[in-house]
Formats: C-alpha cells, sequence, structure tokens
C-alpha cells in the first residue's frame, strides 16, 4: 500500500453539454451521465471505477457544473463511490478546471500528483489504463507535465494530435515517456494520414502533473486564470457536500483551454504512448463505432427492427417501435419528444443543428420530457391550453421544497407507494389509489417516507403551467 502523498489525485471534469448527441444528450442531461454505451453505467460511473484503486489513487474529486450537482450525487450513490465534488459557477473551459484542482491538490501536498480526466471517454481495458497511468505518474514526479497520447487506428480528423520528441529516458526507448516536440490542431484527413505516417499520437486530453509544476506553469503563461481560481477557490463556499466556487472571482478567469494556456507554451510537456481502445464518444458515428455490431454492422439500441439496413446506429429510448428499411450509414435515434435521422458521416453537424433549435426557441434543443431533481424526476405527459399532466418519483427520503402557486392548482394522484403531503397547516398521508387537491395559493410539500420509491399522477390547471410559477419558502437541497 502506497502512502496517502504518494497516491494519485484523480480529478474528472464532468463539464460539456455533450450537444452532438442530441437528442438523447442536452444540457439538463449530458452525455456524460447518459448510458449511451452501456446499459449498466455511464461513462462518468464507467471513469470513477477506473480510478476506484486504493493503492494507486487517492479520493477522487469531481468537478461540474452547479446545475449538475444532484446528477453527479446520485449517480455517485448508485455505485457506492465517494468523491469530493467541486462546483463550477460558469462553464470557463479546461484551464480553469486544472488550476483548481492543481490548488485543491497543493492543499494537502504541495508535489500531489493529480490527474486531469474527461468523464465521458470509453476505455475498453481498465487495467493497461491504470498501469499507464501509475508509468506517467512517475515521469510526473519529475517535473514532467504529462499526458497520455493514444495509437492511432485511423486517420481521425476530429482529434487532436501530438509529435513525439525525444525519450525523457535511457531505458524507456520509443514505448517509454517521450518529451513532446508539438502538439497538432485536428487535421483534415490528408494531414492525419501524414502524421500517422509520422509516428504522431491523438491527443487524449489525460494530464498527470505535479500540483506545484502546474500552479508554477500556470503562474508563468496564465497568471489571470490562476489568480482567479485561487480567488473564487479560497472563498468557495460548503453547500450540502458540494464545495462552490466563488461566481463572482471565478467570472474574472479568461476562456481557454489548458492545451492553449499551458500544454502548447510550456517546456515540460511529456507524452507517454498508449494503445488501448479509446474514444471520446464525440458523436453518433463514434459512438457506433465503440458499439457491438450484428452480421450487417449494425448497433441497435431499444425496441427496433431493420431490414436491408447495413452500418448502421439505431439507438430508441421509446416504448413504441422504431423500424428502418434500406439504408446504409445512417443514425436513427428515437427519444420521446425527438427524432435524429443522420448519415455517420455528417453526424458531426448535430451541434449545428441544436444551434438552429435554441436559435427557433425549440424547448427540446436543451431539455427532455423527463427531467432530473434531486429528489427524483418528473416527466411530462400532456399538455394543453390551461392543464398539464406530469408523472413525477419521489426517492425514499426525498423532500420536495414547501412551494406554493399563484396561476394553477394541482391534484395529486398516488400510484406506488405513500406519500406525505404538507397543505397549509395539515399533514396527511396519501396512499396507493388516493388523491389530494392542493388550491390555487396553498403552501404545500410533497415527501416519500416509505422504503420504496413513490409515484404518482400530477394534474395541474390553472392560467399558467410553466416551471418558473413556484415560490419556494423552504428547500432542503438550497435551490
Amino acid at each position: 500500500m502506497r502512502k496517502s502523498s504518494a497516491l494519485i489525485h484523480p480529478v474528472i471534469l464532468c463539464g460539456g453539454a455533450g450537444t452532438r448527441l442530441w437528442p438523447a444528450s442536452r444540457e439538463c442531461m449530458p452525455k456524460q451521465f447518459a448510458r449511451l454505451v452501456d446499459l449498466e453505467q455511464s461513462t462518468f460511473q464507467a471513469t470513477m471505477r477506473r480510478v476506484a484503486e486504493p493503492g494507486l489513487f487517492a479520493r477522487p474529486t469531481v468537478i461540474a457544473a452547479a446545475e449538475s450537482r444532484f446528477i453527479v450525487a446520485e449517480q455517485l450513490a448508485q455505485i457506492g463511490l465517494p468523491a469530493d465534488i467541486v462546483l463550477e459557477p460558469q462553464g470557463r473551459d479546461s484551464a480553469a478546471a486544472v488550476a483548481v484542482a492543481a490548488l485543491h491538490g497543493a492543499r494537502t501536498d504541495p508535489e500531489a500528483i493529480v490527474l486531469i480526466l474527461a468523464a465521458d471517454h470509453v476505455i475498453g481495458d481498465a487495467e493497461a489504463f491504470r498501469r499507464a497511468v501509475a508509468t506517467a505518474a512517475a515521469a510526473a514526479r519529475t517535473g514532467s507535465i504529462m499526458t497520455l497520447g493514444i495509437e492511432p487506428t485511423r486517420p481521425a480528423a476530429d482529434y487532436g494530435y501530438i509529435r513525439r520528441g525525444a525519450a525523457l529516458s535511457d531505458d524507456g526507448g520509443s514505448r517509454g515517456p517521450c518529451a513532446v516536440e508539438r502538439f497538432v490542431e485536428k487535421p483534415d484527413r490528408a494531414g492525419a494520414e501524414r502524421l500517422i505516417a509520422e509516428g504522431a499520437l491523438w491527443n487524449s486530453g489525460y494530464f498527470l502533473f505535479r500540483a506545484d509544476t502546474m500552479l508554477a506553469e500556470l503562474e508563468t503563461f496564465a497568471p489571470d486564470v490562476l489568480a482567479g481560481a485561487r480567488a473564487a477557490l479560497e472563498a468557495a463556499t460548503t453547500d450540502l457536500d458540494f464545495v462552490r466556487l466563488d461566481a463572482a472571482a471565478f467570472e474574472t478567469i479568461p476562456k481557454i483551454s489548458i492545451d492553449y494556456a499551458v500544454m502548447e507554451r510550456t517546456g515540460c510537456a511529456g507524452v507517454l504512448p498508449v494503445s488501448f481502445a479509446w474514444s471520446d464518444v464525440g458523436t453518433w458515428d463514434a459512438v457506433w463505432s465503440v458499439l457491438e455490431r450484428d452480421g450487417d454492422g449494425n448497433a441497435l439500441r431499444g425496441r427496433v427492427e431493420v431490414i436491408g439496413t447495413r452500418n448502421s446506429l439505431v439507438h430508441s429510448e421509446v416504448e413504441g417501435l422504431t423500424t428502418v428499411v434500406g439504408l446504409e450509414d445512417v443514425v436513427v435515434v428515437t427519444t420521446p419528444d425527438a427524432v435524429l435521422v443522420a448519415s455517420k458521416a455528417q453526424s458531426g453537424r448535430v451541434k449545428e443543428l441544436v444551434g438552429r433549435l435554441r436559435a427557433k426557441a425549440h424547448p427540446e434543443a436543451d431539455t427532455h420530457r423527463r427531467m432530473y431533481r434531486p429528489w427524483g424526476w418528473y416527466q411530462r405527459i400532456d399538455i394543453g391550453e390551461r392543464f398539464q399532466v406530469k408523472r413525477i418519483m419521489v426517492t425514499p427520503g426525498g423532500r420536495l421544497s414547501l412551494q406554493k402557486h399563484f396561476h394553477r392548482a394541482e391534484h395529486w394522484v398516488v400510484v406506488k407507494g405513500t406519500a406525505e403531503v404538507t397543505l397549509n397547516e395539515r399533514v396527511a398521508l396519501v396512499h396507493e389509489n388516493e388523491a389530494i387537491y392542493l388550491p390555487i395559493g396553498s403552501m404545500h410539500r410533497l415527501t416519500n417516507p416509505g422504503k420504496i420509491p413513490l409515484e404518482l399522477i400530477e394534474v395541474q390547471v390553472g392560467s399558467y403551467t410553466g416551471e418558473d410559477d413556484i415560490i419556494r419558502v423552504e428547500d432542503i437541497y438550497g435551490r
């Protein structure tokens, strides 16, 4: 067992909306929390499990958007793994997150080895990943800022590349840690082919460094980033189990990636070549490439049937049947409120599509019908003039805020479990197949006191049924 000071401190970055994987991934439930590749776990949960090796890794830190905090906490609880959760008040790109990670690691040990990794990557061999991290950490302890360089398997134009320089040690050879000669931006296909022929590696975006080394390089090349991160962390507040970075200080940090801020300028950059299967699953085409496929090259998820279709991805999240006939190299994604049909070759343009949906104020651009909350979730069933119907699930022990509405009344019908309902001064238990009426303006709260999930149907009736018609008087989740 290593001493705690020698352990690697993993920091998982959970930012990003994953809009290229719309409609399954949206701002309210980004791809790192969705089960797009593995039906049993999200890529965030898989990432957490890869660094759950007590003899190698210290307690992880998760840096996430404030809006995702309860999703992070719930998914950690599902797999039984603890972590420190640091909340960004807004996205400021990766340099800000890396600066916070280095400062956070230096609090316990200035020479702490910090590992930066993304929450949305797929790795085929967890043991090979851990061995590579241990090897790269040894080079990081001598003062190098290491990255993992993936041996390319195709001339990808959607990845950055790394040109290798001289070996960092006499016994490393071509497979050991090397200096970085140059980082190369995403090339066209011909450029990618040339880079691969010259021995260049894919830039994975994983970094290992001693905290004091990264802080020194940030001070040299991006002092504004470091100063803002330091101020945001020093003025951070604790909210439930979360550390909230100070919003005013964090807002002053320049929006820049760690690649531009430090890695392309430092003289300390090193790279370790690795050959395990890896993907950032950034597009539907990439999702197709990592899924199991049938004899016709099709990756089929959910309730789907295809005829005369080849090399395609058909992904369904609905109860209804999705069918495809006579197509090749396409992506078909069906969700309860949106359908995507695209060629695999053009699947990277989905982000452009989402931008157009936002410009036209389509709510489906960012929100799902099922919206997750710290107490559970709700899902819209129907909506019309002066009414809305929702299905609500409250986890055991979950409690909605004490609230009232100015424009609508609500009817709650319990279909599973038992609800504890506060209505003005009265508290009542409502059982399965029982209902309760909440008049306009009444103070009310819903709690699940039981040991099984509580499910109910909510019928709203009134002149306005928007989510902003909520006056919260008390909320245990600090919203």
